[in-house]
């Protein structure tokens, strides 16, 4: 059976990257995710504020077309502008409410996204 004391010390000693890797590569392994604990904690009654100061800031963002607004022109070519679609692509996602324009992005990208679709008319979420 492994020493789990020495173990402990060896963790210890990980930078936080290499920790956030390890957890990665435990997950894959074993199938699981680490991040179901903390879910589930932050939902049981009585878990406080304690769980709520655990849970991280979220750091991906989808961008989403609520209503591509009367400029659908406009809307198109930022659009396009922002994402490598074609004009037909581009076409159907400015005109399908609900539409993801960009999936996964960082906050930054995300803000400045908005910023652009709502100053070409569009009515945007992130989600």
């Amino acid at each position: 059976m492994a020493d789990l004391n020495k173990l402990m010390d060896e963790l210890s000693e990980l930078s936080v990257l290499d920790a956030a890797e390890l957890v990665k590569m435990l997950e894959e392994k074993w199938g699981v995710s680490a991040a179901a604990p903390v879910a589930v904690a932050a939902a049981m009654p009585g878990a406080g504020a304690g769980a709520a100061e655990a849970e991280a800031e979220k750091t991906e963002f989808d961008v989403i077309i609520k209503d591509v607004g009367p400029k659908k022109i406009e809307v198109i070519k930022a659009v396009r502008q922002l994402t490598s679609l074609g004009l037909k692509e581009a076409k159907e996602v400015a005109e399908t409410p609900g539409s993801k324009v960009l999936e996964g992005v960082g906050k930054d990208v995300a803000n400045d996204a908005k910023t652009k679709l709502e100053a070409a008319g569009a009515v945007i979420e992130l989600a």
